[in-house]
């Protein structure tokens, strides 16, 4: 559902900064780790290692979504012009680069485009990764044998 909004709203017209991109591949990530728990159906072991793997990969999307939070809360003038699009870097600089200049954030992940009861975009993302990754690590944690 996250992702389908996220595309939803960029097929609207509003651009995603690559900080939005790397927080829609951890989605995806905790989308996927949900999938496997879900039609593996593991016993107590199982369940305790999928909610290990939900846990990281939840933290790593509130990483990414508190520095986005971070870079958009710095005051004016303080965070770097906008760069170049993430396919450029994709294409021109290694990967550890890309994300070494992604993370630093620009110009563009600073601008607060969507808001909702005041709050912006990666606010409410990280709130679905605290919310989801801690659902998800609960419920494979507490797992019975089948």
């Amino acid at each position: 559902m996250l992702l389908a909004y996220a595309y939803y709203l960029q097929h609207g017209g509003l651009e995603p900064c690559p900080l939005c991109i790397f927080q829609r591949m951890a989605v995806f990530a905790l989308g996927v780790v949900f999938l496997l728990a879900f039609v593996h159906n593991a016993g107590r072991l199982g369940g305790r290692v999928y909610a290990v793997l939900m846990g990281l990969t939840a933290l790593v999307g509130m990483g990414l979504s508190g520095r986005h939070i971070y870079i958009q809360a710095l005051p004016e003038g303080s965070v770097p012009a906008c760069g170049a699009t993430l396919d450029y870097l994709m294409d021109v600089f290694p990967l550890t680069d890309v994300i070494r200049k992604v993370l630093t954030g620009s110009g563009e992940c600073a601008k607060v485009d969507w808001e909702l009861f005041g709050l912006s975009m990666p606010v409410w993302v990280f709130v679905a990764y605290l919310g989801l990754g801690g659902w998800g690590v609960v419920m494979n944690w507490r797992r019975r044998n089948p």
